[in-house]
């Protein structure tokens, strides 16, 4: 070897352990508990999630429907609940994979209904159940509303402090950033605007950099309640919010804010309502739903995998019967938020899509759509009057152009209000 080559080589391998030995005296002090490690193998854009799209703010055609005359309501109606399950039934059995319904009062369930597969035969076959788990996708961001509500409340910050405050110190901060606050971001009235469904780290980091230049004006956005994540490890102290490791400073903020948000909200939402390993992936032991195109024409479903990287607007995978425990206690328990404040954070369409007057009171829901190459997971759930909470889960798209599943929910509550006996 000559002497120039074996110096460079020496000059390599003195700096590969120099790096290395400045990355473990750093790892004495990364923040929730990480490793070198966990850290290097963080990817922060998996290529698993590109080309995959969410309609959260899915268009309201709704179906083709005729109402029924309304009746003249002499008091208050109510729904007439088994025309409405067998109406709903008959709507759609024919035109998804499979799907679960159930509606609660108060609750306790008054009307269930299971069709056809989680998991078709080509997949060994399962047949839909009220504990089995699909990625719920924008319906995830209800369960961040209320997470950054009860985590505002509980450190005495209002929903219209200015997010600034307790972004990475290290991001630069475009026109009018200065101006989002926590209201706007759960509103999409934050003024950030991309138009695709991108929320990972590096994305966020991108738009924050450009700016909130319609600030106050809405736009459906993932990376809105996808900035929650981070901001809830800021706040709840997980992390400084002027930390920094030089080349992993990124891959060390992603990691500790979906650790964050996610075990914020397993002992803060989940454990109080009894849902176990509320999760961001398919979790063994659990029955777990693949998505299919309509008709599923016995193609092999589509796990659609892992999506951390995604969470705050979307990502968590649960069952109907985890969406409307979490919604009965939220509403009326006292265990996660006061009833009041609950009712505070649908009024102001916290997390929802709609409020919706109707002759019984107001409804309101939210919508999730995730599609891949036309196989879907579309799930939906519903605040209604008189203490009910309704939840769906559907595995494919509904074959008919241009339904919509809230919309065919909201019309058929709508259609069998009746008066009271």
């Amino acid at each position: 070897m000559s002497q120039s080559i074996f110096f460079r080589t020496s000059k390599f391998f003195l700096s590969v352990v120099v790096l290395l030995i400045s990355f473990q005296a750093q790892a004495q002090t990364l923040p929730g508990g990480l490793t070198p490690q966990q850290v290097n193998a963080h990817v922060i854009d998996p290529a698993e999630l590109r080309g995959v799209s969410m309609d959260g703010d899915e268009q309201e055609r709704s179906m083709p429907f005729v109402f029924r005359p309304q009746l003249k309501f002499n008091a208050l109606p109510k729904l007439n609940v088994n025309a409405f399950g067998q109406e709903f039934h008959a709507k759609i059995k024919d035109q998804v994979t499979g799907y679960a319904m159930q509606l609660r009062q108060n609750g306790a369930p008054i009307y269930t209904l299971i069709w056809n597969f989680s998991k078709t035969p080509t997949d060994g076959g399962q047949g839909w159940k009220l504990d089995t788990r699909m990625h719920v996708a924008s319906v995830s961001k209800y369960i961040t509303a209320i997470a950054m509500v009860k985590l505002l409340d509980s450190k005495g910050i209002s929903l219209d402090a200015k997010i600034i405050n307790y972004l990475p110190a290290h991001w630069a901060k475009g026109p009018k950033v200065n101006l989002v606050s926590f209201r706007q971001l759960l509103t999409h009235t934050s003024g950030f605007k991309t138009g695709t469904s991108s929320s990972n780290y590096a994305f966020m980091k991108q738009v924050v950099a450009a700016g909130a230049p319609t600030n106050g004006s809405y736009a459906y956005e993932n990376l809105n309640f996808g900035l929650c994540r981070l901001l809830l490890a800021v706040i709840n102290g997980n992390i400084p919010q002027n930390f920094s490791a030089g080349a992993m400073t990124d891959q060390i903020w992603d990691i500790v804010g979906i650790n964050a948000y996610k075990a914020y909200c397993q002992a803060n939402i989940f454990n109080p309502a009894g849902v176990a390993n509320a999760s961001f992936e398919a979790l063994p032991g659990f029955k777990n739903a693949l998505a299919y195109k309509f008709p599923h024409l016995n193609q092999a479903g589509w796990n659609s995998g892992n999506l951390a990287t995604m969470a705050g607007g979307a990502a968590w995978r649960l069952s109907v019967d985890d969406l409307l425990k979490v919604m009965d206690h939220v509403r009326r328990r006292n265990t996660i938020i006061p009833a009041a404040r609950a009712q505070q954070v649908l009024d102001g369409r916290l997390g929802i899509d709609q409020a919706i007057a109707t002759p019984a009171g107001n409804i309101y829901n939210k919508n999730g759509r995730w599609t891949s190459g036309g196989r879907t997971e579309q799930s939906v759930i519903y605040f209604l009057p008189n203490g009910m909470e309704l939840a769906v889960l559907v595995n494919s798209p509904i074959s008919v152009e241009g339904w919509s599943l809230r919309g065919i929910v909201k019309d058929l509550f709508i259609d069998n209000l009746v008066n009271p006996n």
